[in-house]
């Protein structure tokens, strides 16, 4: 059966503000006229890195997650504010979260990491030739540990499913790609 590419229509909506997220409740007719409520979270652009080292190395981060209420690997990451572009985002957020500033930047796209339930958008970009500022601007809820990893060891942590940043995930597989598929020649 060949799906229906016609498109929900809003009947009503109702936004509910929570914190920094925005709670979407629409009322919508589908294609074959049914009508149903359907929820999301509007959430604000963001953006994740994948910062490499000239020596092959991966700036990751471990960071308490209240939501798991554990402390995860993660890649830097972070909210595009408003009025601002996307690789400014990228700028600021590698700054504040690690000291560190890059001379070069590539766009790998972006990507929908939930897009059942959330209207979230997450830019994802490389940084290169990076130059330690040794000074994190970290927000208030924010306790990061800045690590150097060898790119092995965080493809092991992926492999033991000690990895599970979405945003991280998504750029070093892009990145991947980019290469040809092939880690093991890049990162010996």
């Amino acid at each position: 059966m060949k799906p229906n590419k016609e498109n929900w229509k809003v009947i009503n909506r109702k936004q509910t503000v929570v914190s920094r997220f925005t709670i979407i409740t629409d009322e919508v007719e589908l294609p074959n006229r049914d009508k149903l409520d359907f929820s999301y979270i509007h959430f604000q652009q963001g953006v994740c890195i994948l910062p490499l080292t000239n020596d092959g190395k991966v700036i990751v981060l471990e960071q308490y997650r209240h939501a798991f209420k554990s402390w995860e690997y993660e890649l830097p990451a972070g909210m595009v504010e408003h009025g601002e572009e996307p690789i400014e985002a990228a700028k600021r957020e590698l700054l504040e979260e690690t000291g560190v500033k890059a001379k070069s930047w590539k766009s790998l796209g972006y990507l929908y990491p939930s897009p059942g339930s959330t209207s979230e958008v997450i830019h994802l970009f490389v940084a290169t030739d990076l130059i330690n500022t040794n000074h994190q601007h970290l927000d208030r809820s924010e306790n990061i540990k800045v690590q150097y990893m060898d790119f092995q060891k965080l493809l092991k942590l992926i492999e033991m499913n000690k990895f599970h940043h979405g945003g991280g995930l998504a750029v070093i597989l892009k990145y991947w790609i980019l290469l040809g598929g092939n880690f093991d020649e890049t990162f010996k």
